[in-house]
């Protein structure tokens, strides 16, 4: 009864209750010995010293109805509190977090992944600090214009946009060997008002090397496709010139009575607002800058002027003809861009 007694005086005090020297007499009266395991057993307690004041309010209903458990309803609890209460005080202060994690909006806001989804926008984030710029040049690449075929000018076109000095326009300069259309073509993109690109498609057909098949030794199936893909690439190019707002001239030699090279493939790759333009000299002329030539690029003289007779075709086609012969590089520049004018201001038909 003093032993059940201590223990009613010293509730929750495990581990002070061997310190107090007053009750050693009691602890010498035998009850002792078979306390120290209940000496030992308070060591888990000590971390229960917060969990005390819970069961507290416990024991005290049952206390009445429990009175051979003097003050401590851990009595009844025994069998199950050397389990319970060790697990119980830690449960029990993870209880009060269950209330604290019961707003489980918290865990529905991470779950918005939407906030993930956001670090996708990065690469957009720094096209913000830039401006409302697409994705495209916040990598540093500049969005070009897709290429189109060049179309005829609308009837409700503006000034400007027939201005040929300013417009951006697709021509195409046909001439003979040694008519002076790749110097004429270029001095024209030289001297523009507005960005103007200049194609060979003699250049482009040498951008073969290795197996270059050359007109000169003969026209063959060989030579006949390395022509075709040049004009095809040449058309493509112009097609992008002109889409991102750079004019494009390009010079070729097409023959009126030959389909093959004629101007149905370029106004195929092109597109219908391509301005076909003939810069036709007389022969002597012809004969005369070709003899200046070197390399592939010059023909035999029999052969400089049958392609020159062939030529002649198209004087009876309506497209716009250009007798350079008494003319210089300059004024056979300003007589084109005369042709351009007329033509985008009443296309020809071809």
């Amino acid at each position: 009864m003093q032993h059940s007694g201590a223990q009613g005086a010293h509730p929750g005090f495990g581990a002070q209750w061997p310190v107090p020297a007053p009750s050693p007499g009691g602890l010498a009266a035998g009850g002792f010995s078979p306390h120290p395991p209940h000496a030992q057993a308070p060591p888990p307690h000590p971390p229960q010293p917060q969990p005390q004041p819970q069961p507290q309010p416990q024991p005290q209903p049952p206390a009445p109805g429990q009175s051979p458990g003097p003050g401590r309803g851990a009595a009844p609890q025994p069998p199950h509190p050397p389990q319970q209460p060790p697990h119980q005080p830690p449960l029990q202060p993870s209880a009060p977090p269950q209330p604290q994690a019961q707003p489980q909006p918290h865990p529905q806001q991470p779950l918005p992944a939407q906030p993930q989804s956001a670090p996708a926008p990065p690469a957009g984030a720094p096209a913000q600090p830039g401006g409302s710029m697409p994705p495209a040049e916040a990598t540093g690449h500049v969005r070009l214009g897709p290429g189109a075929p060049v179309e005829i000018p609308a009837p409700d076109a503006t000034p400007a946009q027939l201005d040929a000095t300013r417009a951006a326009v697709a021509v195409l300069l046909i001439g003979p060997a040694g008519a002076g259309k790749t110097t004429v073509a270029r001095y024209w993109a030289d001297h523009r008002a507005v960005p103007t690109s200049h194609i060979s498609l003699d250049d482009v057909r040498e951008w073969v090397r290795s197996g270059f098949s050359d007109p000169q030794t003969g026209w063959n199936e060989n030579s006949e496709a390395q022509y075709r893909l040049a004009r095809r690439t040449c058309g493509f190019a112009a097609r992008n010139f002109l889409a991102n707002g750079i004019s494009c001239i390009l010079d070729d030699a097409v023959f009126p009575d030959w389909p093959v090279i004629g101007l149905g493939g370029w106004k195929r790759h092109v597109g219908p607002g391509l301005i076909p333009v003939v810069l036709l000299p007389g022969l002597d002329i012809v004969l005369e800058r070709n003899a200046q030539r070197s390399g592939n690029r010059r023909l035999a003289d029999e052969e400089v002027a049958h392609i020159h007779g062939r030529m002649a075709g198209w004087y009876s086609s309506g497209l716009p003809i250009i007798d350079n012969s008494r003319q210089d590089i300059a004024s056979t520049a300003q007589m084109l861009d005369n042709v351009v004018a007329r033509s985008l201001a009443s296309p020809v038909s071809w």
